[in-house]
């Protein structure tokens, strides 16, 4: 029996167990930094399946490696995010979270659980491959400066340096049984803007009196959208949104102070480091040409996600060969961010996406969302192919 067809049937025999797994860590959702009940939990199913893994790795995460004949001739990286959101689930399912107002509405879930099917997987094959795997369960993906930036900085592509890291991300766009790919720059980099407007509150009724921070907020909005519309060139994909504004006045006050939060995102370094310079300068002059005055901080997000050209048409062959080429789709530039961009700064990586959506049985919601699920046939392509892309990764190194 071939490689592809011993792994399809382990999937196969494997199945239910992931779907257990998976239906666990969904009902016990931790946010980012706290997954230490997620942390245990995996910690259990890899020395089950007698992996063996170190703990405490940026706080919550987990390094495991398994290792194949002549473990030290190549390595790769396999990375799973594990923390969740900060969402009241509504799903009316057996599985629902347990911990109200926290949910995992980006799919962490079936991260977690693909990559500990692919490991019990690859941990069974292990004699059949050369090399070794290393297998991340990282922290935080949802908050800055990001667990991948923290596993890096604690070593987690060094002694040795793997030689390409995959990644994947459950997609609702693609229905169960589907991947997606883009080779090249694929997601946005993105930093978190916050503007705080001074003025001067007073009684809504003697607006001669006062210096409106609403209304600086309001022109700063608005011109705001210039960045975009005319000093980013047309070629270059960019987003500035603004999606906070507080003002603790009244209907008959006016505040002394409002905040403004939003976000840019792009795909230049260069261009990232203009674009925050034409907001500090846009900001601080609408405010002062109105009487008031405007602080901004920005804060430096993750970066563009690089998805390197050689393993991403790999990838396209080899999930081809494991799906099918009709299940391959190709996917569309994303104004989305990921951490896993830290991780393709450094080695080669490919990150793709796994399709989990099925309209008959009305799994269509979207990311960041209370009524997210998934499909959980997806997880059998979750887990087949992650083991599969690696054991194909090994031999073509």
């Amino acid at each position: 029996m071939d490689i592809k067809n011993r792994i399809q049937d382990l999937a196969g025999n494997f199945y239910d167990d992931v779907v257990r797994m998976r239906r666990h860590l969904h009902a016990h959702p931790e946010l980012s930094m706290q997954e230490h009940k997620t942390a245990e939990y995996i910690a259990t199913q890899l020395q089950l399946m007698g992996i063996p893994f170190k703990q405490g790795v940026a706080r919550t995460g987990l390094v495991a490696q398994i290792e194949g004949r002549n473990p030290e001739k190549r390595l790769l990286a396999l990375r799973a995010d594990m923390d969740a959101l900060p969402i009241f689930e509504e799903n009316p399912v057996d599985y629902k979270s347990k911990n109200p107002g926290i949910m995992h509405a980006c799919g962490h879930d079936v991260h977690m659980a693909s990559l500990l099917g692919a490991a019990k997987i690859l941990h069974t094959l292990r004699h059949q491959f050369e090399g070794t795997i290393r297998l991340i369960f990282q922290p935080s993906e949802e908050n800055y400066p990001g667990g991948a930036s923290l596993m890096i900085k604690e070593g987690v592509l060094e002694n040795p340096r793997p030689a390409a890291i995959f990644g994947q991300h459950v997609f609702p766009g693609l229905p169960a049984g589907k991947v997606g790919i883009r080779s090249g720059k694929y997601m946005a980099s993105t930093d978190e803007i916050y503007l705080t407007v001074k003025g001067k509150g007073g009684h809504a009724a003697t607006p001669h009196m006062i210096v409106d921070p609403v209304l600086i907020a309001s022109h700063i909005v608005v011109a705001l959208q210039q960045v975009v519309s005319r000093r980013a060139k047309p070629s270059m994909p960019t987003v500035l949104s603004f999606g906070r504004i507080i003002g603790e006045g009244r209907t008959n006050i006016i505040p002394a102070e409002v905040k403004l939060e939003g976000t840019i995102r792009t795909f230049d370094e260069d261009w990232r480091a203009q674009a925050h310079e034409h907001i500090r300068e846009i900001a601080t002059s609408v405010a002062r040409s109105m009487g008031g005055e405007c602080h901004v901080f920005i804060d430096h997000g993750y970066p563009f996600l690089v998805n390197d050209q050689q393993l991403a048409d790999s990838f396209r062959q080899w999930a081809g060969e494991y799906l099918g080429p009709e299940n391959v789709e190709e996917l569309e530039l994303a104004m989305t961010a990921e951490d896993f961009a830290y991780y393709s700064q450094i080695v080669p990586a490919c990150f793709y996406r796994l399709g989990i959506r099925n309209e008959g049985k009305g799994i269509v919601s979207n990311l960041h969302t209370s009524t997210f699920d998934v499909d959980e046939e997806g997880l059998k392509t979750g887990m087949g192919l992650m083991a599969f892309l690696a054991i194909k990764r090994l031999e073509e190194q």
